[in-house]
């Protein structure tokens, strides 16, 4: 039996914050598997109540 791991691509000039549509640079990801882009300024905001809910934040 094979595993694999999926990894998440690296954000690019084109990913924009969920929040604001400013350039993204941090992925959430939930421990459900879904993710959230955001700005750093909304990363910031957000980053307490994310760590609550144990989601990984990926800078890019």
């Amino acid at each position: 039996m094979t595993t694999t791991t999926l990894t998440r691509p690296e954000l690019t000039a084109a990913d924009r914050c969920d929040r604001c549509g400013a350039a993204a640079q941090v992925r959430a990801v939930f421990p459900s598997g879904g993710e959230l882009l955001f700005c750093g300024h909304h990363a910031r905001a957000h980053e307490d109540r994310l760590r609550e809910i144990a989601a990984e934040l990926q800078k890019g």
